[in-house]
């Protein structure tokens, strides 16, 4: 029997009413989608097929099965998806310690907040599909939600390791901790969950901070948000960043991985479902003028590689926006293409395609999470 699997066994041991045709009518707005700048609405995505030419070659499990936490490459999931047992909490064992507080956007230098109208979305260029216009994104104020969590083996004044999370706080996440620590199969890390500014995709605060391609969020992360966490809750954070992840899904995801790219400084670990390495970074930068779309474009290709271990998914209904112009808005496409380029530079990773699932899927993340997990932090030191 496994470590993990003997590990498991202990832990489970313990209505539409129509008017009348005659009825006047008072004039009405138009609908947003009659509006040149409001988001056409999406068709629904198509099922994927994994062995579609051109995706990467991938090993098919059994369904219901997960792939090993120790194994790299590229795995594909079959159309059920059970919870794994760390999703439910247990009582018999120690459970962590959350906090929670809110920030405001007048207390921040780096992102003092914008918004986008309601109902309004943008245009693209006509002269360049691949940039959007957005004319109705303004300064706005904001407060954003964070959530930390201390497991119940922190050792005060101890440098913990540090997992870093967006759009929290993150429940799920809690519960699993507390059972994969106490199976010693992860470290004994601390867990803060910071929740977004509002709003999503181009001329939001949201946007801003996970789709640029810049150090800027991780270092928002590191000078307004950590220094909050370790004086109000008497902990320590280790800056070695093999100690440091990120994690995250959709927009949050790219931002995980763009915290560790321009910052492998501070993090040397990602996890990401439906992660949106697509081109959506608003204002336009000539530098990385596709947004997070470059990873797999020519960032990663072209770069050196870093110290980075990332596990990445994606699910076989997953976003497909064809109302974009510049054909760089096919959630599954792009995860296919990390995959690719990882594999080539010789990173370590592991890459789930999911069946039977969308878009940051609830059950694909309760059943596949807790493996995650561990192979992220594969490598790292765990106290027995």
């Amino acid at each position: 029997m496994s470590h993990r699997l003997h590990s498991l066994g202990l832990i489970l041991a313990a209505t539409v009413v129509a008017l009348p045709a005659q009825t006047p009518t008072a004039p009405q707005t138009p609908p947003p989608e009659a509006r040149p700048d409001a988001r056409p609405p999406r068709p629904t995505p198509p099922t994927r097929d994994p062995h579609t030419p051109g995706y990467v070659a991938a090993t098919e499990l059994p369904d219901g099965t997960l792939p090993s936490p120790t194994a790299n490459g590229n795995f594909i999931l079959g159309p059920t998806h059970t919870p794994a047992p760390e999703m439910t909490p247990n009582p018999a064992v120690p459970h962590g310690t959350v906090y929670e507080f809110t920030m405001s956007s007048a207390d921040s230098k780096l992102y003092p907040g914008i918004a986008r109208d309601p109902n309004t979305f943008g245009t693209a260029d006509p002269a360049d599909p691949s940039r959007m216009i957005v004319t109705t994104s303004h300064p706005a104020p904001y407060t954003r939600h964070v959530a930390v969590y201390v497991p119940a083996q922190y050792v005060p004044g101890t440098a913990a390791p540090l997992l870093l999370g967006a759009d929290g706080p993150d429940r799920a996440l809690f519960t699993a901790l507390d059972n994969l620590i106490a199976a010693h199969l992860i470290p004994a890390l601390i867990a803060v969950s910071i929740g977004n500014g509002s709003g999503d995709a181009q001329g939001s605060e949201r946007g801003l901070e996970y789709d640029t391609m810049s150090p800027h969020y991780a270092e928002f992360v590191e000078t307004e948000v950590l220094p909050l966490v370790e004086s109000r809750y008497h902990v320590k954070l280790t800056h070695n960043p093999d100690g440091r992840a990120t994690m995250g899904g959709s927009s949050g995801g790219s931002c995980a991985l763009i915290m560790a790219w321009y910052h492998p400084d501070l993090y040397h670990r990602v996890l990401t479902y439906s992660g949106t390495y697509v081109n959506q970074q608003w204002p336009h930068n000539d530098a990385t003028p596709h947004g997070a779309w470059g990873f797999h474009e020519s960032l990663i290709p072209n770069s050196p590689r870093k110290p980075l271990r990332l596990w990445l998914e994606v699910g076989d209904r997953d976003n497909l926006n064809l109302n974009m112009p510049d054909h760089m808005h096919d959630w599954v496409v792009a995860n296919e293409q990390m995959a690719k380029v990882l594999a080539a530079k010789g990173y370590p990773y592991q890459f789930v395609f999911a069946r039977n699932a969308g878009h940051t899927d609830r059950a694909v993340k309760q059943q596949t999470l807790p493996e995650a997990l561990e192979y992220l932090w594969q490598g790292y030191p765990v106290a027995p």
